[in-house]
């Protein structure tokens, strides 16, 4: 018997298990693959659209530029003259809403109260200022007022024109586009620190083959968009159905909710609106009284002197009141590099100012929102910001092609049939201390319940690795009990 056996056997202690290094390398790798393979068609749809959809601005401009601008020649007509000419294009509608043209060359917008059109969405009718003629009509959807081509862009990017079930699509990137972004970030930083002298951290590597090369360019990539990534995920969710809600919640708990003016003459106290005008459309009453709406016509222009008195002028949209006790409300609307935007509320038969909300005045979340929202829909900075916004959807696309080429290069050769790259191996949440895994569980329930869909997902990728193991597990003990009898019938 030799030396080692006896020592065995004279030593009948039980061999203590090696000591696993904590990290949570593992954990955030596997999470991060089972994500990114999952989650990333989602995602890749989102930022196709959504690239789309930030230079919608300039498609539009350069698409309706007949609709939208005129030789500039003469003084513009009185607002109500305007709008009369609008009328009497659509005696059929109610109108709701006119933006006067702000510069020379611009044409005013009419809106009218269409019910056919469907929700948030008004026909414009387009006037020639200095000649009080119309141009042509387009339907417009939302406070943006935005054109044909940019509502259906949007629309395709909310919900691909499936209607409300199609918002669960975007919801699902928005609620996994952060984690994604922020577990590519540990992981690139873990991978430099282990090994600093052949691992670059900002630069490309353009010596690398094969996966090395997807793998640096979907890390380098990934590192240089990442703050976008979650600046996209964040104001996302802000216009999803479930999470959105829960983010709407809590403003309102926190008195963050955007101010508004009161709409109703004789009454007091400012009311709250939300946010989600951008894409979620406008607040609009489809029940008005077309005679109190024409009748209100004939004041538009000394309110519209009004509101400039008080320094609510350039680029304004002013309401027809369509009830007796309503008040005109004309609010400046979002424009390249204007920062803040004011609005005020004025009763048309005496002359008074109802209520004024100044930007100045917001609470700091309020105005963060809604530049947030702005920067989001590329109007904030104008032409720049639409680049810089498809220059992070480009990157994003990119990323996401590379991280499935490097599963693709990791698939096994020499296997019959088609073949996936193997997932990173299971247990990671034992390679972190206890106390670690129970924050991490109390953590992800509550991130799980304020995004509902990042929350059943999770569940749902759990649930399935759970099974998965268990198959592999039994046949590792199949094999090896098949293994046993083979070797049994041998001997």
């Amino acid at each position: 018997m030799s030396t080692p056996e006896l020592e065995r056997i004279a030593d009948p202690s039980p061999p203590t298990r090696p000591t696993i290094p904590r990290s949570w390398r593992p954990l955030i790798l596997r999470l991060h693959f089972y994500a990114g393979i999952l989650i990333a068609p989602f995602i890749l749809i989102a930022t196709i659209s959504g690239g789309l959809y930030a230079v919608a601005p300039t498609i539009e401009q350069l698409m309706y530029r007949d609709y939208l601008h005129v030789d500039a020649a003469g003084a513009a007509a009185p607002v109500s003259d305007q709008i009369r000419a609008a009328q009497a294009e659509r005696p059929d509608l109610t109108v709701a809403a006119v933006r006067p043209a702000a510069d020379p060359g611009d044409t005013t917008r009419v809106m009218f109260t269409d019910p056919t059109l469907g929700e948030s969405k008004r026909l414009a009718v387009f006037v020639d200022p200095a000649t009080a003629t119309t141009i042509g009509e387009l339907p417009v959807y939302g406070s943006s007022g935005a054109l044909p081509v940019r509502s259906w862009i949007s629309e395709l990017h909310r919900h691909l024109h499936l209607g409300e079930p199609g918002r669960l699509y975007s919801e699902l990137a928005a609620s996994w586009l952060w984690v994604i972004a922020l577990g590519g970030v540990f992981l690139w930083f873990e991978r430099y620190r282990r090994n600093p002298d052949r691992a670059r951290l900002f630069t490309f590597d353009r010596r690398s083959k094969g996966r090395n090369r997807s793998l640096n360019w979907h890390g380098v990539a990934g590192i240089w968009i990442a703050v976008g990534l979650i600046f996209l995920s964040a104001t996302g969710l802000t216009w999803s159905t479930y999470a959105g809600k829960n983010v709407s919640d809590l403003r309102a708990a926190m008195s963050w909710t955007t101010p508004t003016v009161t709409k109703t003459i004789g009454s007091s106290g400012a009311a709250t609106a939300g946010d989600h005008s951008g894409h979620d459309g406008h607040s609009m009453d489809m029940s008005t009284d077309a005679s109190t709406a024409d009748f209100n016509v004939g004041r538009i222009d000394s309110v519209l002197d009004i509101a400039a008195a008080d320094g609510i002028d350039g680029a304004v949209e002013a309401s027809i009141p369509a009830a007796e006790d309503a008040a005109f409300v004309v609010a400046q609307t979002r424009q390249p590099w204007v920062m803040s935007n004011d609005s005020i509320s004025i009763d048309g038969s005496t002359g008074a100012v109802v209520d004024i909300s100044r930007f100045s005045d917001w609470p700091l979340a309020a105005k963060l929102s809604a530049w947030g929202i702005q920067l989001h829909m590329g109007t904030l900075f104008g032409v720049a910001n639409q680049l810089a916004l498809l220059a992070l959807a480009v990157a994003l696309a990119s990323v996401i092609v590379r991280g499935y080429m490097m599963w693709w290069k990791r698939r096994p050769t020499r296997a019959s049939g088609l073949s996936a790259g193997r997932p990173p191996l299971r247990g990671g949440i034992r390679r972190i201390s206890p106390v670690s895994a129970v924050a991490l569980a109390v953590v992800a329930g509550a991130v799980g319940w304020f995004v509902p869909l990042l929350g059943l997902s999770l569940v749902a990728f759990l649930a399935v690795d759970v099974v998965l193991g268990s198959i592999s597990r039994a046949r590792t003990r199949a094999a090896v009990v098949h293994d046993s009898q083979h070797e049994s019938e041998l001997v």
